[in-house]
């Protein structure tokens, strides 16, 4: 959908076509053989999506964004003979809306004169929350059960963030709502199926390394000398599965007009997970990424990335 050769004229126009990016694309999923697969801007699940990973013995989850515009969606693929799902929730980050009626709610109760002033504002006029939280992003938790070697339960989530940087304190909003989500989540498996569940979150964050989203999302795993006191601290530890291990990669999306790292794997530290390895990316002069993407090489302006992990008997 949002693949259009004025969004990539840099980009050979044979390989922008739905015809040869689909292929592309399943060409890159089959060869990397995941377990999982958590997918971004996914327009075509039922049409293509679906009964192509099917045939490549996959299961899906997934869920399409709000608005009556919005085509595409996240998905979350898995291989049955792997994982059992267990329950899934969406996460719709327009329920900040609702979030934000209720603290004005008091304010919207005020003399006549300001609300009748409140609802002439202009529809577009970002200053106003409820136009400036509205922007349709969604994402989607799932708990599985591992079936091999032994059982154990693993919370796997993907999720889109909002793109545009003037709008940073919205993606730090959607941040916070998506670990809140989490969290309770979390606690619903751990107090329904008494266990402790792994937690790997992954997606496109569309924040670089360091910035608020980033900075928030890996907060809670901070050692208390590190956190500032004046810091909100995230509901439940995460960290990056490349920075622990070699550090994020210089980037994930290469375009002319903008190269960095926006996709990241988190994951929850415990003693019954950990990673072993993760999927080397390019070099910014690698013969494959020159010329930016897409391309004959890469169907997506997006890199993928990869993480094996070890789990351990609880």
């Amino acid at each position: 959908v949002y693949v259009k050769s004025s969004f990539f004229p840099h980009s050979p126009p044979a390989c922008l076509k739905w015809k040869a990016r689909s292929h592309a694309i399943l060409s890159v999923l089959k060869k990397l053989q995941a377990d999982f697969f958590c997918l971004q801007e996914v327009d075509e699940y039922d049409s293509f999506y679906r009964k192509n990973m099917e045939s490549l013995g996959y299961s899906g989850i997934y869920i399409q964004r709000t608005g009556q515009r919005k085509r595409d969606g996240c998905a979350i693929f898995f291989k049955p003979s792997c994982a059992e799902l267990v329950t899934k929730e969406r996460i719709e980050y327009n329920d900040l809306l609702d979030e934000q009626k209720i603290e004005t709610s008091n304010e919207a109760k005020g003399d006549e004169k300001e609300a009748k002033e409140h609802s002439g504002k202009d529809s577009r006029d970002l200053n106003d929350p409820q136009v400036r939280l509205k922007r349709d992003c969604v994402g989607i938790m799932a708990a599985f059960r591992i079936n091999k070697p032994f059982h154990h339960m693993v919370i796997v989530a993907n999720t889109h963030l909002y793109w545009d940087p003037e709008l940073a304190d919205v993606k730090l909003a959607q941040a916070k709502y998506l670990l809140s989500r989490l969290a309770q989540f979390k606690t619903l498996i751990s107090d329904e199926f008494e266990c402790t569940p792994s937690l790997l979150l992954a997606g496109d964050f569309n924040s670089i390394p360091g910035d608020m989203v980033y900075s928030y999302l890996v907060s809670g795993y901070k050692k208390p000398a590190e956190t500032i006191e004046e810091e909100e601290v995230a509901p439940i530890p995460m960290c990056s599965v490349y920075e622990v291990t070699r550090g994020e990669p210089k980037f994930t999306n290469c375009t002319p007009g903008f190269t960095n790292t926006l996709d990241y794997i988190f994951f929850s530290p415990s003693d019954f997970i950990k990673p072993v390895s993760i999927l080397q990316l390019p070099e910014p002069e690698s013969p494959d990424v020159v010329g930016f993407l897409p391309n004959d090489h890469h169907p997506s302006d997006h890199l993928p990335i990869g993480a094996e992990f070890e789990i351990s008997r609880e």
